[in-house]
């Protein structure tokens, strides 16, 4: 960049600094945003499509959920960064509905540009759009319908939208009963820590036999042969210190002048083991959790005194099992007592498709619950996975707010109708940035037809009429093509889905339009990385630099 005064050019800017400014620059990263938006919209709703991607070294991923296509594809361009990150918040705060708030962020940026080429001032289409946002999310909380967390049957319809159009759809209604189970064995005081819920995954069988344990699996076996390989009326000690001799701070040194006193030293070391053993055994302990090594010595008088013994279980499994189990995690062997104990109906060694595992079961009221989650590959596993994620987190968020809205497109074309009446009260052109937003809005019941197979324009507009007419919970039915009551239908999610899409895709579509100014190639901070390729200043493919770093994936 040079400032010319008089015949001499002053460098304001570096030679390898790439600039773009005005226009150029609004047009640029509006195509980025634009063209995230697009990568993503055809898995929208139930008849959405699966994306495959391709990473550098061959590993590959197929997948319906909006957050892992977006994290998986190596985005640079800098703007589209920003649409990624509406989804990553989105994630984090409802659990799902990330390529909603991605779609609709997408539309907001693309309303923007038509208002630009009006000579509409970005501040103005900011300004607007927050206002309309501010309205979309009373209109969505005004038209929320309450439920509790012991509604089972509204809960699992919750659960089963959220895995509509995912891999693990065929099997929804076993997967939701297990899912809603799950959250409400965990819940406290309204309050659900989904970090209580373990999920393992298993390749093989059908995914349908996937299954909820009222306690706990752990990935681990027996550490010794002869330990029984079922323990009924379990008594479970939780260790985290190891039962083993103990090492001393400093280097010493033992002489040893005769095979007597060899024999001492080994039978006092034996004579250490054997105390710690028998201080579990007389605690009433029958089954042994220790986060750290057991001593082979060990081992085998616990396999003596028929005690079932895991070690180097993981610290989070300890924890958990302290939930599932009510006992008490114990880092001294010698201060154990019956009541630091943990019980469980069963604790018993299984093989699950080749691998051993230890299954705590018929806790009495577990805080901590296991899902093993079955499936033909591990590809067909891994998306059941990020369906059950999304699931558990909206009945989580449901049962902490209280609040469902009909889906189907019902609540968009809902509060795009308030919007535009809204619109006739706001003053100057801020009216044309809430009706941009409006129109926005209808981008998801537009996307959910289009991916059906169905006419847009036709859905749309009897979408419109049933809600003009005053049906606020008429929604598409993505298999019929029919305007149905999504709520009757069992078509639902949390509220807090819709509002954050909202507040997510909103600010982020605003942060994006007030840049007017994109410097490229300064010194960020001290780093001496190269700054991404800000492609140009145009279509999207200028403005997606470094999209589809995962191969030929979209």
């Amino acid at each position: 960049m040079a400032q010319n005064m008089g015949n001499q050019p002053v460098l304001v800017l570096s030679e390898d600094t790439e600039r773009t400014s005005g226009r150029d620059a609004q047009s640029m990263n509006i195509a980025g945003g634009k063209a995230v938006a697009e990568s993503v919209r055809t898995t929208l709703g139930p008849k959405g499509m699966d994306k495959m991607l391709v990473g550098s070294i061959g590993d590959i991923v197929i997948t319906n959920d909006g957050v892992t296509i977006l994290n998986k594809m190596d985005v640079e361009h800098p703007a589209a960064k920003m649409i990624v990150e509406v989804a990553e918040s989105q994630e984090e705060e409802a659990g799902d509905g990330t390529t909603t708030a991605v779609v609709i962020a997408g539309e907001l940026l693309k309303r923007a540009e038509d208002l630009l080429e009006q000579d509409v001032h970005p501040t103005v289409i900011a300004s607007g759009y927050r206002r309309a946002a501010e309205k979309a999310r009373e209109t969505l909380e005004e038209n929320a319908d309450d439920v509790g967390t012991d509604d089972t049957e509204k809960l699992s319809k919750i659960a089963q939208t959220a895995m509509t159009g995912k891999g693990a759809e065929e099997a929804k209604e076993s997967l939701s009963e297990l899912v809603v189970r799950a959250v409400q064995a965990v819940a406290e005081d309204g309050e659900v820590d989904l970090e209580n819920i373990k999920v393992e995954t298993v390749v093989g069988g059908a995914v349908e036999d996937s299954e909820l344990i009222e306690g706990m699996i752990i990935d681990k076996d027996r550490v010794h042969a002869n330990m029984p390989k079922r323990v009924d009326d379990a008594r479970i000690a939780l260790i985290d210190t190891p039962i083993e001799i103990q090492e001393t701070e400093a280097d010493t040194e033992v002489s040893v002048s005769s095979p007597d006193e060899l024999q001492s030293f080994l039978d006092q070391e034996e004579e250490m083991l054997r105390e710690m053993v028998d201080d579990i055994k007389e605690s009433g302990a029958n089954v042994v959790f220790c986060q750290k090594g057991i001593d082979d010595m060990a081992q085998h008088f616990l396999a003596q005194e028929g005690i079932l013994a895991v070690r180097r279980a993981k610290k989070s499994d300890i924890k958990k099992l302290a939930r599932a189990t009510g006992g008490r995690v114990v880092s001294n062997i010698s201060d154990i007592t019956e009541d630091d104990l943990g019980r469980a109906g069963t604790v018993e060694e299984r093989v699950v498709s080749g691998d051993e595992m230890i299954f705590v079961e018929d806790c009495e009221n577990p805080k901590s619950v296991s899902m093993i989650l079955r499936g033909g590959t591990e590809h067909v596993v891994d998306e059941v996975e990020r369906a059950i994620d999304d699931a558990l987190g909206v009945v989580r968020v449901t049962v902490q707010d209280g609040k469902i809205l009909p889906g189907g497109g019902a609540p968009e074309t809902e509060v795009a109708l308030t919007l535009r009446d809204f619109a006739d009260g706001v003053e100057g052109r801020e009216q044309l940035a809430v009706e941009a937003f409006a129109d926005a809005l209808e981008i998801i019941p537009r996307t959910l037809a289009e991916n059906a197979g169905l006419d847009s324009i036709d859905s749309l507009v009897s979408l419109r009429s049933k809600h003009d007419g005053g049906d606020k919970n008429a929604g598409l039915d993505a298999t019929t093509g029919d305007i149905l009551d999504m709520t009757e239908g069992g078509v639902v999610e949390p509220l807090r889905v819709k509002t954050q899409a909202v507040s997510s895709a909103t600010d982020a579509a605003v942060m994006i339009l007030r840049i007017d100014d994109v410097i490229a190639g300064g010194d960020m901070g001290g780093d001496d990385e190269e700054m991404p390729d800000m492609g140009g200043a145009g279509g999207p493919g200028g403005g997606m630099g470094g999209m589809g770093g995962m191969g030929g994936a979209m």
